[in-house]
């Protein structure tokens, strides 16, 4: 981020999350679109596309993908969920046009498969397990692991990634209509839910960081996101060779900032010193004036002393995150 440096200030000016995070809520995820894929050439139309393997979405298990360009660059982070012969995705409200239009040039090859926007349906986040015993009933033994998937009625109850500090999270897929929300559970802000994400490590792209890193860069093998043996995919000769040859030399950090009165953007720079050693993915501020991000790092810099672009005086503090990242350790030290 450039510009004149904001003086702190006690009051964010920035949207912000609850401080502490909320144990137990509920949040519309209207930054979210479900997508329907349909017709014979559902499976084979994915399978070439994106970094997941089609055999692995099944009634029970929903992965996560990456849709990549030749060059390996991801535009799309979603996930995969099975209902019938259909496969239902995500994507984020504000590309979700031009990510279908772009598919739909391969799709012409499929004769009879479609790709329609759900707009009568949504996406609820659910922070604590409250909300899913309410759904679910009184045993979550089926939902112990991250993808893990329950059918209910016309809807998909899917475990997510729990927060770094612990904190469960499941997300409620309604592709239609429905009467499942959880509305004896509060309900929280997109904020609150987005502060969930980056404690949990989960990366979101958007138009300004579209394209700009190779899924393993932002942790998406970590997360269920990558199939490296598949096969052939777009993209998939850069993301293969980056894992079988070691050469990942940076991956998605979080960051905490004590205070923040301007709200680091997705694509600043984030610096060592003088020098630029990476990249903010995403950011959130919470309501005492405190801030955490996403940021794509060096391996070798990650541990240094570390500021945004912009705002020089204000010190990044490393979190932990609550999967680990094998690649940093084998990292060489010297710069690609």
């Amino acid at each position: 981020m450039t510009g004149t440096e904001t003086p702190v200030s006690a009051t964010p000016v920035y949207a912000s999350a609850e401080h502490p995070p909320p144990a137990s809520g509920r949040i519309l995820l209207t930054n979210r679109v479900l997508v329907r894929i349909s017709g014979p050439g559902t499976d084979k139309f994915l399978q070439g596309q994106l970094s997941q393997n089609l055999d692995d979405v099944k009634p029970g298990t929903s992965p996560r993908a990456a849709g990549a360009t030749p060059k390996g660059r991801a535009y799309c982070l979603t996930r995969l969920v099975r209902d019938g012969d259909d496969i239902l995705m995500d994507l984020p409200s504000e590309m979700a046009e031009s990510i279908m239009t772009h598919l739909r040039k391969y799709m012409m090859l499929f004769r009879g498969t479609s790709m329609t926007a759900q707009t009568e349906g949504h996406i609820t986040g659910l922070l604590g397990n409250e909300a899913a015993l309410r759904l679910e009933g009184n045993d979550l033994s089926s939902l112990a692991s991250p993808g893990d998937t329950l059918a209910l009625g016309s809807g998909f109850l899917i475990r997510t990634e729990n927060t770094g500090e612990g904190l469960p999270r499941f997300e409620l897929w309604q592709p239609g209509a429905s009467d499942l929300e959880p509305n004896d559970v509060p309900e929280k802000s997109l904020a609150d839910w987005q502060a969930s994400e980056i404690a949990a490590g989960v990366p979101t792209l958007n138009t300004t960081i579209s394209e700009s890193y190779v899924p393993q860069m932002l942790n998406w093998q970590h997360l269920g996101g990558v199939h490296f043996k598949k096969g052939c995919y777009t993209g998939q000769e850069v993301i293969a060779r980056m894992h079988f040859l070691g050469q990942l030399k940076k991956s998605l950090f979080r960051f905490h900032i004590a205070k923040a009165a301007t709200l680091p953007t997705p694509g600043a720079s984030v610096m060592a010193g003088e020098r630029s050693v990476g990249d903010v993915v995403n950011a959130v501020g919470f309501r005492d004036g405190s801030c955490e991000l996403l940021a794509v790092i060096r391996h070798n810099a990650a541990e240094g002393e570390l500021s945004v672009d912009g705002l020089p005086e204000v010190a990044l503090q490393l979190k932990p995150l609550p999967y680990s990242v094998p690649e940093r350790e084998s990292s060489a030290p010297e710069d690609t």
